[in-house]
């Protein structure tokens, strides 16, 4: 087994916020997900491109973003940015967040999934990354001071349909094992969704992730088995879900029915509905209602265990 340790030294460190541009720092630490035995590897579309708002395209190598506090408190997150499976958005999201997680003690790891519509052989491969990822993270829990049931999952839009998927589906074998970390478990322990896309069925059927992922004519059938909400069982792990009302891209009935499923299976969830603040707001800025979620997420993550006080 191997992973090999990237470095991007084309890139160096500058914020992101206020209008300037996204650039990663170039002595981040970074992970492959997979060694020698990728599944469903095939060409991607074109070389890996980073814009200048921290927008990812052509992922030819999934891959872990390291975030590790001075002082871990025992919790991991696996951190996904949304983007309709057509990008990634670290620059809005996951590295944000990340960061922030950080510096309140967790260890934090972006995910870098393949995007289905990039030249591989099956759209399931942001499902396959995700998966492996949670059983990569588990298998370093020694190495990063992790306790490997404080492994939680954080998603924003698609990347909230990526958790959501993870979360749910995590007993369904989206690929083969490759080696001995493909015996852990990939059953995250607590989830948090950000404004996410949660189901693909009629009349939240019009997203850029379901086309990414089902096409333009998905059967009945295929919506189901992708929207989240179908997907929840006694043995979904306690939810988080902060979405505003007027979200014009995932209607705010994705997290009302991801709550109504998780409490007719009787999953712990917390909900917040902001009157305000559209889509893709990331950590939300300063003053605005939305920025109250990640204060909400982590009081939440106290309470239930899964964030040491």
């Amino acid at each position: 087994m191997k992973h090999i340790l990237i470095f991007l030294f084309s890139f160096m460190a500058v914020s992101h916020s206020h209008g300037q541009s996204f650039i990663l720092p170039k002595d981040s630490e970074q992970i492959d997900i997979w060694n020698d035995k990728m599944p469903d590897e095939g060409e991607s579309t074109g070389s890996e491109t980073i814009s200048d708002k921290g927008s990812v395209i052509h992922i030819s190598t999934p891959r872990l973003i390291v975030h590790r506090p001075e002082h871990p408190n025992g919790t991991a997150i696996l951190v996904i940015s949304g983007g309709g499976y057509a990008h990634i958005e670290l620059g809005k999201e996951s590295t944000p967040a990340a960061d922030w997680l950080q510096s309140q003690g967790i260890t934090a790891f972006e995910l870098i999934y393949r995007l289905p519509q990039e030249g591989w052989p099956t759209t399931h491969v942001p499902f396959e990354d995700a998966q492996r990822a949670v059983r990569l993270i588990r298998s370093m829990a020694g190495r990063y001071g992790i306790d490997p049931h404080k492994i939680g999952v954080l998603g924003f839009s698609a990347g909230g349909h990526l958790a959501g998927i993870t979360a749910t589906l995590f007993n369904k074998k989206f690929y083969e094992p490759v080696d001995s970390i493909d015996s852990l478990s990939s059953r995250p322990d607590f989830t948090g969704l950000i404004y996410p896309v949660i189901s693909m069925l009629p009349p939240n059927n019009k997203t850029h992730s379901l086309k990414s992922i089902l096409g333009n004519n998905p059967t009945i059938k295929e919506e189901t088995d992708f929207s989240v909400e179908k997907q929840v069982t006694q043995d979904t792990p306690p939810t988080f879900l902060a979405q505003a009302a007027d979200d014009p891209i995932s209607p705010v009935a994705n997290s009302y029915l991801m709550e109504a499923a998780l409490k007719t299976a009787r999953i712990p969830v917390e909900t917040h509905i902001f009157r305000t603040g559209g889509h893709g707001w990331g950590l939300g800025k300063p003053g605005n209602e939305v920025a109250q979620w990640p204060q909400l997420f982590k009081s939440w993550a106290e309470r239930n265990g899964f964030w040491k006080k």
